[in-house]
């Protein structure tokens, strides 16, 4: 494009977007639908040019760019989804006929893709595919949500603090551990201006929008309220698998196709060769990508991972639904709609039973909903196709549903797959063992006593266990956290503020600096071996109590001190740890816990020891999934362990320290031994080599008077003794 064009069209743009940010403040701050018939232009250009107006402080013509780059980018979707509803049947009338089966097929290629381009052209423009395509990293940064990061400052330097709230929230929920936003979103909330309802999600697809409201309506007994919103939610579900299917033969998914194109001929698909293996290599993508969609579409924003059986659960609350209200009929045909998925679910086959048995007279013409059963018999039949790929030409394929009935997979992937799945078992959640009531005598551990269990703690496998260390043993471990930050080893943290609250300072040692410093001398011997005692008396006692019948092995284990910033603690707001979970990303909003990164999906309990109480606030807390509701507090003290398992069920988080310093032994556990802490390991070999060597010199110190019976003068002896001393000098002026 000329560069005068271009100036012309982004001046443009910018006219139009600053009469459009004069209506802002009464308008939805969501995604506005282009005008009929107006080319969308390049999302990549908008973006550009609103980072560079963001960079210069232009803030309104930041926010009219960003606004209009989100338009751009989800513009092309939809005409794809449109174009291909609407060709599809002048495809079909192209194969009919007396033609041979080749002829027909390619003829009706031949016009679908003539139909494609000039609708495509008339939503979007000439030259639109090339126009749509988008650079890799520009695609990351549109998934990632940055622009609302951009968005939600450039709104609170227009003072407009609705609408950055609401831009931050969308930024939060794609990326929950950033935490420069987390402070964001906390500043926000204390705010005056800023409403609860402002942290809003201005992406959230329609189908999960009408899925929350659905499950909320559902969990108040209200089912004739819920209904609506259960169908708006399946409509728009199968609305979404449609939007992506169709943008599985987008630009962006052959720019995907030539970036990868190396690796998918190592794998067998669309290798070398004419026209039927390029035809069928490049169908085989297109289907992988249309069975992805069923796992994307079930993914929430900022989740790597789907909600299981997302469809057929919708189904199942459906024909709850309608039963609770009276509406057998349609009870009927949701639940035989489930049945389509699993038919042999006991609780589908019994719902379906009473349904009918009310119903009384039979019902011939009642089946399936007409809409999921074509959705199971076109994926079945893709799936089939899959497979047979997968067995005759090395296609690598994941099926993303778990209802695929086994007669669709060939007997001879059938063994490989459960071979694959038998590799990964600690992937498997396995059935907990109850505690053993004799877990004090698997201890021989005097003065351990049960202070609180789960009921007194009003949730699942929590307990707090008092004694586990003396008074001197926290006195001595202590004095190692202090000679350890003053020796600056604060595990990367460099005494910096916490990275959870800029209101207080975070110390950190490991296993392996505190043996490191003891070997330079900075630290003294015993503290660290007592330091890896303690964490093998937790583990003892974590393992006798919750896990008797399965080894639990250390994963991690952290000298944590938190203390408060003085002179910054009025009307503090904020948490010295958010509430969490950890070894899942727990999602407040719908009380879900996903088993993904940043959490540490492989440990499985999770133990606090506390070595003091002289501080104020700093109380360890229990709460429902919501992240709001507290169900349980502790209060730490020298000896106390707090021990439960690291999933969802048990979120909790601190208090503020708002005096004083606060410190204790943070332990994680897990089963799988892969996953075993080896820096423990290194660490009690470095103590071995040192105990070895203080050994090593306190014989030859014995020995050296009777080797020589002439002493040295005063004068020699100082020198040596000075030499002897400058090694462990100079490492500790290093640290």
């Amino acid at each position: 494009m000329p560069g005068r064009l271009l100036l012309l069209l982004l001046l443009l743009l910018w006219a139009r977007a600053g009469r459009a940010l004069a209506a802002e403040a009464a308008a939805p701050p969501g995604l506005a639908s282009l005008r009929p018939g107006a080319a969308p232009p390049p999302a990549d250009l908008l973006y550009a040019d609103g980072l560079r107006a963001y960079a210069a402080g232009a803030w309104a013509r930041a926010v009219a760019l960003l606004r209009e780059a989100l338009r751009s980018r989800a513009a092309p979707g939809r005409a794809r989804r449109a174009c291909g509803a609407r060709c599809g049947a002048a495809a079909a009338a192209a194969a009919a006929g007396p033609a041979r089966w080749e002829a027909a097929l390619l003829r009706a290629a031949l016009r679908r893709a003539e139909c494609l381009g000039r609708c495509a052209a008339r939503a979007l423009g000439p030259g639109a595919a090339a126009g749509t395509r988008l650079a890799r990293a520009v695609r990351a940064a549109f998934r990632r949500r940055e622009p609302y990061n951009y968005l939600q400052r450039a709104y609170f330097q227009l003072k407009k603090l609705d609408l950055a709230a609401a831009a931050a929230h969308t930024f939060f929920v794609a990326n929950p551990d950033h935490l420069q936003m987390r402070e964001d979103m906390a500043k926000y909330r204390r705010m005056s201006g800023v409403r609860p309802q402002s942290f809003r999600d201005l992406e959230t697809p329609l189908h999960w929008a009408a899925y929350d409201a659905s499950l909320e309506l559902m969990e108040r007994q209200e089912a004739g309220l819920a209904l609506p919103r259960l169908e708006e939610a399946l409509q728009e579900t199968l609305s979404q698998m449609e939007t992506c299917r169709a943008g599985c033969q987008g630009p962006e998914e052959q720019q995907e196709e030539e970036e990868e194109e190396k690796k998918e001929d190592e794998e067998g698909v669309g290798g070398p060769g004419g026209l039927y293996e390029a035809v069928a290599g490049h169908w085989i993508r297109v289907l992988l990508c249309r069975q992805r969609c069923v796992a994307d579409t079930a993914t929430r924003p900022g989740r790597s991972h789907p909600v299981p059986d997302f469809l057929p659960n919708q189904l199942r609350r459906l024909h709850q639904a309608h039963a609770q209200v009276g509406n057998l009929s349609e009870a009927v045909e949701n639940v035989l709609s489930v049945l389509l998925f699993y038919p042999d679910d006991e609780a589908a086959k019994q719902a379906l039973s009473q349904y009918q048995a009310e119903l009384g007279e039979p019902r011939p013409g009642l089946g399936p909903r007409e809409d999921i059963q074509n959705f199971v018999l076109r994926s079945l039949g893709e799936k089939r196709q899959l497979y047979y790929a997968m067995e005759h030409l090395g296609v690598s394929f994941q099926d993303p549903d778990p209802w695929t009935p086994a007669a669709f997979i060939p007997e001879a992937l059938r063994e490989k797959l459960r071979e694959d799945q038998e590799q990964r078992p600690w992937d498997l959640e396995p059935p907990r063992p109850a505690a053993k009531a004799d877990w004090r005598e698997a201890l021989q551990l005097e003065g351990v006593a049960l202070a609180l269990d789960a009921r007194q703690l009003n949730g699942s496998e929590r307990a707090v266990l008092d004694g586990l260390l003396t008074a001197d043993e926290c006195a001595a471990l202590l004095r190692l956290a202090q000679d350890a930050a003053g020796a600056g080893a604060r595990s990367g943290y460099r005494g910096r503020r916490s990275p959870h609250t800029p209101h207080e300072y975070f110390e950190g040692l490991t296993v392996l600096k505190a043996a490191q410093l003891a070997r330079a001398g900075s630290v003294g011997s015993q503290g660290v071996r007592l330091l890896l005692e303690a964490g093998e008396r937790v583990r003892k006692v974590t393992q006798a109590y919750f896990s008797p019948e399965r080894p639990l092995h250390l994963s991690f284990t952290h000298l944590v001190c938190r203390s408060a910033v003085e002179g910054e603690q009025d009307q503090r707001m904020d948490l010295s740890h958010p509430v969490h979970a950890d070894n899942c990303v727990l999602d407040p909003d719908t009380g879900e816990c996903w088993p993904e990164p940043p959490a540490y999906t492989y440990r499985d309990y999770s133990g606090l020891l506390y070595l003091n109480d002289d501080f104020k606030g700093g109380d360890l807390f229990f709460t429902q999934p919501n992240a709001l509701t507290v169900t349980a507090q502790v209060r730490p003290r020298c000896g106390r362990l707090v021990a439960f398992s690291s999933g969802g069920d048990n979120p909790h988080g601190v208090w503020a320290v708002t005096r004083g310093r606060r410190c204790a032994l943070a332990l994680w556990h897990t089963w799988a031994p892969e996953h075993r802490e080896q820096e423990w390991t290194e660490a009690k070999e470095l103590l071995q080599k040192l105990k070895e060597e203080e050994e090593e010199e306190e014989e030859e110190e014995e020995e050296t008077p009777g080797r020589d019976p002439f002493p040295e003068p005063p004068s020699h002896k100082l020198q040596r003794l000075q030499e002897t001393n400058a090694e462990p000098r100079r490492a500790r002026e290093e640290l």
